[in-house]
């Protein structure tokens, strides 16, 4: 009975990856942007904690370009900086990925002219979107505020309110505000601060529900033009950088979807295949460049100084107000067009690495904030990566500091005592991404589907044939 036991205490901790009856691993064919949305959010992980761990002046040095004021580091240098400081280029490429796969199966149901299952389709996406994206939300904020309050932990965005009851209450208010996705203003909550992409992501994500309704009737070329001229409005128009993000996702959705049928392709593309592997190599490391775009500051002036983005600056449109989204909604685009058609980058995206992490990817994208403020701060005091000005009233933390303390030597943001420190904390924030994929979020996708299927049943028993012509009759 032991070994039975322990046998499935390892299964639900870390249970062996799924794999065909031939021992391959089965792949859909949009499977590489699984993995690209995978290693973005770790990108994600690796950008909080070089900035966390180093912070002050030398944070600075991470989100300025390469030679800004003197200062030539490899964490910097053109497109190296990306596995550094590539957090803001992985959110452009999630919204991409998302108009991209929200609207997939819609688009192939317009093409073939399925308008009833299109309408089936679009009212159970719409449906389970938000129970998608706020259950696990609200599951992983909830486990934390309960055991920090609970443990008494400090961090540099919270301390404890008090009694369990008043911390709930906190909890509740924080999260019902930002779980209102049209509220005004920056939503976060205190409990994890790096959720602030969420909201943004359902409102994304309704707008793609609402331009595949909207252009569902069109033709294919006026629906090209009319999600290009979307593009255009909430880019260059008003302030909708992520809006432009999803919508050109589906826009490249759409190409790929006509590509694959005779007749319906623009033909001025058509006319550049042969010289695809030419332009797409350079979309991507163009991609490359525009995704290091320098964030210390939304001035322009700033974004001038910095070497190499004088004259890109021109680029920008009034309307964007943090310059660095219109920067990073080329980059996004270009990245995520280009890696399909480059062979050597489809196959590391597929490979089980990524595939493992675009499973867990929206999990490690709620975890590693809560780990990062708690266990993390910590370990990189410990090690002696100490930060008093962030962490001055934290007593818990500086009590901390230089307890095991390790070299800082080699190059900025590979330092020996970071990447030490790394031996435990992304193991373990690997480890409770799975776990929380398998008992948090891929429970809240089933659940959503269930309880769509229930108000299916229900509302299918109940309903009767009413005849409204009564009402619409004009006296």
């Amino acid at each position: 009975m032991k070994p039975i036991t322990i046998r499935g205490l390892r299964q639900l901790l870390w249970p062996p990856g799924a794999a065909s009856a031939d021992g391959s691993r089965q792949l859909r064919p949009t499977a590489y942007l699984d993995g690209l949305r995978g290693f973005a959010a770790f990108l994600v992980y690796i950008h909080h904690h070089e900035l966390w761990a180093h912070g002050g002046k030398s944070g600075i040095i991470f989100e300025n370009a390469f030679g800004y004021n003197g200062e030539f580091y490899l964490a910097n240098f053109h497109f190296i900086r990306n596995f550094f400081t590539g957090g803001h280029a992985a959110v452009a490429v999630f919204y991409v990925i998302s108009g991209y796969v929200l609207s997939a199966k819609p688009l192939s149901l317009i093409h073939d002219g399925e308008h009833l299952q299109l309408s089936d389709n679009l009212a159970s996406s719409f449906f389970r979107r938000w129970f998608r994206l706020y259950i696990p939300l609200i599951v992983t904020t909830f486990v934390t505020v309960t055991t920090w309050n609970i443990f008494g932990i400090w961090t540099r965005t919270y301390q404890p309110k008090g009694s369990i009851s008043d911390e709930l209450w906190e909890w509740y208010v924080q999260f019902k505000n930002f779980s209102f996705i049209f509220k005004e203003g920056w939503m976060w909550v205190d409990y994890n601060t790096h959720l602030w992409s969420i909201p943004l992501e359902m409102r994304g994500s309704l707008v793609t529900f609402i331009a595949c309704i909207a252009f569902s009737r069109a033709a294919h070329r006026a629906r090209l033009l009319c999600l290009l001229g979307l593009v255009v409005y909430y880019l260059y128009i008003v302030d909708g950088y992520y809006c432009a993000l999803f919508v050109a996702g589906m826009l490249q959705c759409d190409l790929d979807l006509l590509a694959r049928r005779d007749g319906y392709f623009p033909r001025w593309l058509r006319r550049l295949e042969p010289y695809k592997t030419f332009i797409y190599y350079h979309l991507f490391f163009i991609g490359l460049y525009l995704a290091g775009v320098p964030s210390a500051s939304r001035e322009m002036d700033h974004l001038r100084a910095n070497p190499g983005w004088y004259w890109l600056s021109f680029l920008k449109p009034q309307a964007v107000f943090d310059l660095k989204w219109f920067y990073l909604f080329l980059a996004g685009n270009m990245i995520v067009a280009s890696v399909p058609r480059i062979p050597w980058q489809r196959r590391f995206f597929e490979s089980a690495f990524c595939q493992f992490l675009g499973r867990v990817s929206f999990a490690l994208y709620l975890v590693h904030g809560p780990i990062l403020s708690t266990v993390g701060d910590r370990v990189y005091h410990a090690v002696g990566w100490v930060r008093e000005e962030a962490d001055l009233n934290n007593e818990q933390v500086l009590r901390w500091a230089n307890v095991f303390p390790l070299p800082k030597t080699g190059p900025l943001g590979l330092e020996f005592s970071f990447l030490a420190a790394n031996i435990l904390l992304l193991p373990l924030t690997l480890w409770v991404a799975d776990f929380v994929t398998r008992t948090v979020d891929d429970p809240a996708v089933r659940f959503s589907r269930w309880l769509y299927k229930l108000i299916q049943r229900d509302g299918g028993a109940e309903q009767k044939h009413v005849d409204l012509a009564p009402l619409m009759r004009v006296e």
